[in-house]
């Protein structure tokens, strides 16, 4: 199968999967969300360290700290997304999925432009008009909110800038996803020691069946995010930001339907012109494409 094509199907696992995480972290209530985003860190760790060692790739891990560049862009990828896990458990636990979507729906417009201003792409006319029609919501939801969304803003920059890291390091989902955890389980662990010693840890003392669940966080976490870090090393920025769209979707819905919250006039108005925006640009890409491909054909047949 081709590198695009596996790429493709790894990023379609991921963004489904993602899509119905909302349904899953009420589920580990009473838990607080800084106890789960060190349980997620920890048993994340576990299952990314038996798959490094079960498909025999301690050779390719060990080879992550012998390239300083590749070491030091998987560190700044284990301090964005430990920002973007926090502010999207933060954000469904806190009765704001509706917001969370909003992140992941400007994402794809962040990713492009990162991709434009820090490895020099270039953007075509309606691209441009729908990272600033994309602008103009999020000026329109800061008018209602009263606020900037921060947390669709955290959740978009942080989740961009991994992605971009990732794609930079060139590293391999498995041993990447185990450096980067490894990273961070130390600052987890004394967390959640912390938590213990206080006797406000709610794990082992909330019954069996939820600390089953909050050991389900490494499972529930790496198998997206491998799938997400195989994506972003096979397939082009753009195309990144075109199959981010599945997630959003699915939040949003969750958030409307099934957890009933409120959508204020101002940010039906404000979420309307993000959807515009990416219809200007997905229509925009999908004729470029053609237009790219037709001429290719064209070029191959003379």
């Amino acid at each position: 199968m081709p590198p695009s094509r596996q790429g493709f199907l790894f990023g379609l696992t991921a963004y489904l999967l993602w899509g119905v995480f909302p349904l899953y972290f009420p589920l580990l209530e009473p838990a607080g969300a800084v106890e789960i985003l060190a349980h997620r860190i920890l048993w994340s760790l576990g299952i990314s360290a038996l798959l490094v060692l079960g498909l025999g790739r301690t050779r390719q891990f060990r080879a992550l700290f012998g390239d300083r560049r590749v070491f030091l862009l998987l560190c700044l990828a284990a301090v964005v997304i430990t920002s973007n896990w926090g502010t999207y458990i933060y954000g469904v636990t806190s009765g704001r999925v509706v917001e969370t979507s909003l992140g992941y729906f400007i994402n794809p417009l962040v990713t492009v432009l990162m991709g434009v201003l820090l490895l020099g792409e270039r953007l075509r006319p309606l691209q441009w008009l729908a990272i600033a029609v994309g602008a103009l919501a999020c000026v329109v939801l800061t008018v209602d909110y009263g606020h900037p969304p921060w947390i669709a803003l955290v959740l978009a920059f942080s989740f961009g800038t991994y992605g971009l890291a990732k794609k930079q390091a060139g590293a391999e989902a498995i041993e990447s996803m185990a450096l980067e955890t490894m990273l961070l389980a130390p600052f987890a662990a004394a967390y959640l020691g912390w938590l213990v010693a206080r006797g406000d840890s709610t794990f082992g003392t909330e019954g069996p069946g939820h600390a089953l669940l909050l050991a389900t966080t490494g499972l529930v976490t790496a198998v997206p995010l491998m799938c997400f870090g195989a994506a972003a090393i096979r397939v082009s920025m753009v195309t990144l930001g075109l199959m981010q769209y599945l997630a959003p979707i699915l939040q949003f819905f969750l958030g409307i339907v099934y957890f009933h919250e409120e959508m204020s006039g101002g940010r039906w108005a404000g979420f309307g012109l993000v959807w515009v925006a990416l219809a200007i640009f997905t229509v925009e890409s999908i004729r470029h494409r053609r237009r790219v491909f037709r001429l290719t054909v064209e070029a191959a047949s003379v």
